[in-house]
């Protein structure tokens, strides 16, 4: 929705707002699902249980096809391919290695140039990025593309948690669903066409919460997708608030890696189970956890390598590194080898999950690839979760400030002494070596206007970033 548009929605009164979401909801629903919905939901179920080797020589084959167009028809690959035979490299484009990893930066230069030259973009969904980073990229879906991510979405989301899309559910995110001054409720907006309550998540506080609970009894909603971070945030304030709705079957958080605290504080505030994803606007890769506790990667929706920090190379067998993914869903803008921006794993041996399911499981996600520190002696320090591990805080938020001082916001829980804030600098100084730790006690994290928050900060200059080892060279 461009600014004018906003200006103008934000102007309407709330029931009108309910009808301007619900005609834009008529055109969503279009566009993820269609007739065929049930049957690509239904082969998706049936994949989850496949044996690894039928699931590996399906995706090599949707990966050749993938290959194949992106060579052939994408204007941006094409002329990259046609440079380097006239170089005279005969490297083929059909060994996915042959290619070289692809950064944002060239999207957002040409978005365009990455859309197969056999359709118009006017015939395409045009889909935008939140930009956490501050640069959002602008893509483009075929329907057929929407209905197939939004079944297997379906299936895995909610099929694995006994709910539906159709069920009366609610989302709590960072779209400007009312006036950023709105004092009063109601906070969020009914999508009547995909029986959707959106929540804003940029409207949570200790007053808001009561009217938040309520829309949750009045819509009867059975299970709500969140931000792991807004979520925790309405969890703690229900528990603190004295307030509760027990009707949801589960709680769903997107966009940011949950942590043990946070899935406790949630289950304990809603009596729900708490399911963690992992996914990206872009439909490159995709996974969600089963009640078992793995975190099953979606091989359907994308080919995904963790490659080195410093070189474009496989990272060693269960090691952590860049996630570096080939979308096989959007064949129409295929995205090849391309740097998703996040760091995680992949089990150095597959093993197998009490659940039944044969999906390969993913490991930890570890946030953003410049989610980094830099030490004085020059190492990148990424990983700083642990720091925080078994304190009594809601949320923290690290920035680098000077090669040698590091600033940690945290906002505390009701059990959090000076000890805390003590283990706290002991073990980033464990991590950082001889740094200077000040720890600042705040009442929340500042969002961005997506309603996230960037957990690590590094404000240094980008040139003392890349002086401190070999650039990266994605």
């Amino acid at each position: 929705m461009g600014d004018r548009l906003l200006r103008l929605y934000h102007a309407l009164p709330p029931p009108l707002r309910t009808v301007a979401a619900t005609l834009r909801g008529y055109r969503l629903r279009w566009w993820r699902y269609g007739p065929e919905s049930e049957r690509l939901i239904a082969e998706a179920l049936e994949r989850d249980r496949w044996p690894a080797e039928r699931l590996q020589a399906w995706q090599q084959e949707r990966l050749a096809f993938v290959l194949h167009r992106a060579a052939t028809r994408v204007p941006f690959y094409r002329s990259q391919w046609e440079a380097r035979r006239r170089r005279g490299d005969r490297a083929s484009h059909e060994v996915l290695e042959n290619w070289p990893v692809l950064g944002k930066d060239a999207i957002r230069a040409d978005p365009r140039a990455f859309v197969a030259d056999d359709l118009h973009v006017r015939h395409l969904f045009p889909v935008n990025t939140s930009g956490t980073t501050g640069t959002p990229l602008r893509l483009w879906r075929s329907r057929a593309a929407s209905c197939e991510y939004y079944a297997l979405l379906e299936a895995r989301f909610r099929r694995w948690n006994g709910v539906s899309w159709r069920d009366d559910w609610a989302v709590l995110g960072g779209q400007a669903v009312l006036p950023p001054g709105a004092l009063g409720p109601p906070f969020w907006v009914w999508n009547a066409a995909m029986h959707q309550l959106y929540l804003s998540a940029n409207h949570v506080s200790p007053a808001s919460v009561p009217a938040y609970v309520a829309a949750l009894r009045r819509f009867s909603i059975n299970h709500l997708v969140a931000y792991t971070s807004s979520a925790t945030e309405l969890a703690r304030l229900c528990l603190g608030a004295g307030e509760s709705y027990p009707g949801l079957k589960a709680v769903i958080t997107n966009a940011e890696p949950l942590y043990p605290a946070q899935r406790e504080i949630i289950e304990r505030a809603f009596a729900a189970p708490v399911r963690e994803t992992y996914g990206m606007v872009e439909i490159v890769a995709g996974a969600s956890e089963c009640a078992h506790g793995t975190l099953h990667v979606w091989p359907e929706l994308g080919h995904v390598e963790v490659l080195a920090d410093e070189a474009d190379v496989a990272a060693p067998a269960g090691a952590s590194g860049r996630l570096v993914c080939t979308g096989l869903v959007n064949a129409d803008m295929p995205l090849v080898r391309y740097a998703v921006g996040d760091r995680g794993s992949l089990p150095a041996s597959p093993g197998g999950c009490a659940c039944g399911r044969k999906l390969p499981a993913m490991g930890r996600i570890e946030g953003r690839s410049n989610d980094m520190l830099i030490a004085p002696d020059g190492r990148r320090v990424y990983w700083l979760n642990p720091v925080f591990y078994g304190l009594p805080i809601h949320e923290a938020q690290v920035i680098q400030e000077l090669p040698a001082v590091i600033r940690v916001k945290y906002v505390p829980g009701a059990a959090f002494s000076r000890e805390d804030e003590e283990t706290i600098t002991e073990r980033l100084r464990a991590r950082m070596g001889a740094v200077q730790v000040v720890v600042e006690r705040v009442a929340e994290i500042p969002r961005g206007p997506n309603g996230k928050f960037q957990a690590v900060v590094c404000l240094l200059p980008a040139w003392d970033r890349a002086g401190s080892s070999a650039p990266h060279r994605a």
